[in-house]
């Protein structure tokens, strides 16, 4: 369970600041194709902000504590910051390749859920890497052909 625990943390956190950092770029997206680049990023933000209560819910019903400050989060973090904006492209790219980090910290989670007998919590965690699957549909088709 201790297993269990340690990567829902990670997880936790890892999701939490990829919703942070694509929140961020969609307010600082920019370009001739704005709209719909603010869009996209508000429709994987909204949908993984949505999770984010659920998520730190399942924790706690393993009798973990969800980290209580930004420095916790950060330390527990997969995702990096991003200290300044970067252009459409690079954000695209940064968040697909952050997203793909994403699906491989829900699966270690998902595997020893699974071993440890979370039914409950590993399908919750087979919805989010669904879910991050389509974001990365997403993301891949917005710069296919560039």
């Amino acid at each position: 369970m201790e297993k269990l625990i340690q990567y829902a943390r990670i997880a936790f956190a890892s999701e939490f600041s990829f919703y942070i950092k694509t929140h961020s770029f969609h307010w600082n997206v920019e370009g001739s194709d704005f709209y719909e680049y603010h869009k996209m990023l508000e429709v994987i933000y909204d949908e993984v902000y949505s999770s984010i209560d659920d998520f730190a819910e399942k924790i706690r019903s393993l009798g973990a504590y969800i980290p209580t400050s930004l420095n916790n989060l950060n330390m527990l973090t997969k995702i990096e910051d991003e200290n300044h904006v970067p252009n459409k492209d690079e954000m695209i790219k940064e968040l697909l390749l952050d997203n793909e980090k994403m699906i491989k910290i829900l699966k270690m989670t998902y595997d020893a859920a699974e071993a440890a007998g979370e039914n409950g919590f590993s399908n919750f965690l087979a919805e989010r890497m669904d879910a991050h699957k389509k974001h990365g549909w997403f993301l891949k088709s917005s710069i296919k052909g560039e």
